[in-house]
């Protein structure tokens, strides 16, 4: 067995096999989600320069949810420590709560609302909450309304070719 964080080659293999997207509670969140007709991104850097991604992205309402394993996350209610290597996965963490709040800071300080929520939460409680907020937040003009109005005061125009939608095509009016 290699020198690692893994107690055991069993524990290993069952740390391994954790998901970090698509979970099964973020599952049962994004089902609800679309069944009431939202569509969103997911696994998505709502900004670019943050290296980091949310579970479930509203890009026009600037809404980043994100699902939290309790394990992973430090869930005051369900955490768990392992018996071996305590050390190390208290710092593991704390790392990751502290990345949390950066990450929730950041998220705000550009305008983004972040939505929270605990994997042993009811799916359909996290689905209202997420539903009143994308209710309730107001549309903003996005990056590709401002490159379209961009394009067309440049003289670019979006002409479908031959076996493209509108939007897989772009030519341009003016001469090289």
């Amino acid at each position: 067995m290699v020198d690692s964080w893994a107690s055991s080659e069993h524990a290993r293999r069952t740390m391994r096999a954790n998901r970090s997207k698509n979970t099964a509670p973020e599952l049962a969140v994004r089902s609800l989600l679309h069944a009431r007709g939202l569509r969103y991104r997911t696994n998505y850097r709502p900004e670019r320069s943050l290296r980091r991604s949310a579970d479930i992205v509203f890009t026009r309402r600037r809404i980043a949810v994100f699902v939290d394993g309790c394990f992973w996350h430090g869930c005051p209610e369900h955490l768990a420590m392992p018996k071996s290597n305590v050390d190390y996965w208290v710092s593991k963490i704390e790392r990751n709560r502290d990345r949390d709040r950066e990450t929730n800071e950041l998220l705000r300080d550009a305008g983004w609302t972040v939505l929270r929520f605990w994997e042993h939460e009811s799916p359909a409680d996290v689905a209202d909450a997420v539903t009143a907020a994308v209710a309730s937040a107001q549309p903003i003009t996005g990056r590709s309304q401002k490159r379209h109005t961009q394009a067309r005061a440049s003289g670019t125009q979006r002409v479908p070719q031959a076996g493209q939608s509108g939007s897989d095509a772009t030519t341009s009016s003016s001469s090289d």
